[in-house]
């Protein structure tokens, strides 16, 4: 039995070679997300034939996104927004990006930096000229997405509550109150929600996840959310297709208490 919950997961160096993606996807690898913040697009290519012809030979259909950077810069070990407040969320990189994209098929772009309504607009009108037909997934990581939260959705084909870049410009502690928020919004029109970041990042250097980590994706599914997300987990992480399993062994849990009265056994 599998989950309905999809189980998105990152291919990164760890990852990128066509033994571990389709270990990946026997453990349960829904979506394969491609970082461009990092790499070339030659890199990319590589994945793309990776992902595909792994999928093949396990008999699946398994869906990419482009994941473009928007105008971040890097802050420490991480990075933030670094754009001016009114400008806009694509850059001549994600244009490029996205160019490249849309010539390769890939199922969904997901669009960082995302403020308003025009953004998720514009970005859908740079594919159309294109000639493509992706979804475009808003991440919702900055202040102004979230007050402008309602016709994000509206205009957007997926939503994913990008944890990191929020817990930028909002206080830790409101953090989970917003990720409520956004899918109680996004389950009330039936829009595609994903939660991402820091979902089981102790993996990344062992082979179980923390109880804590372990009830933020239970909590996560039971609280309506369609998709939760891999990120260094499984691009640069000891335990890729490990992370993938824990995930698909919490969301049927997750499914089976969330349809029914809350259980154990």
């Amino acid at each position: 039995m599998e989950s309905t919950t999809k189980i998105i997961a990152t291919i990164g160096p760890v990852s990128n070679n066509k033994e571990m993606i389709k270990e990946m996807i026997n453990h349960h690898m829904d979506i394969a997300r491609l970082n461009f913040s990092w790499n070339t697009h030659d890199w990319h290519r590589e994945v793309i034939k990776n992902v595909r012809e792994s999928a093949s030979e396990c008999g699946k259909n398994i869906p990419m996104i482009q994941d473009l950077s928007g105008p971040r810069v890097k802050e420490g070990e991480g990075h933030k927004f670094g754009g001016e407040e009114e400008q806009s969320a694509i850059t001549e990189k994600d244009i490029s990006d996205l160019t490249f994209g849309v010539e390769e098929n890939i199922e969904y772009i997901a669009m960082s930096y995302v403020g308003n309504a025009k953004d998720v607009k514009k970005i859908k009108e740079l594919i159309k000229e294109r000639g493509g037909n992706q979804k475009v997934i808003a991440k919702i990581e900055r202040k102004v997405a979230y007050d402008n939260l309602e016709e994000i959705i509206k205009e957007a084909d997926a939503i994913m509550v990008a944890r990191g870049d929020l817990g930028n410009e909002f206080p830790l502690e409101e953090i989970p109150f917003i990720q409520h928020n956004i899918i109680e919004k996004c389950n009330e029109v039936g829009k595609m929600v994903i939660v991402a970041t820091q979902m089981m990042l102790s993996m990344v250097e062992n082979p179980i996840p923390t109880r804590a980590e372990v009830s933020d994706v239970a909590y996560a599914i039971l609280d309506g959310a369609d998709g939760v997300m891999l990120s260094e987990e499984s691009a640069i992480g000891k335990h890729p297709k490990e992370a993938i399993y824990m995930m698909e062994k919490i969301s049927l849990v997750a499914e089976k208490n969330r349809k029914n009265k809350i259980t154990i056994g």
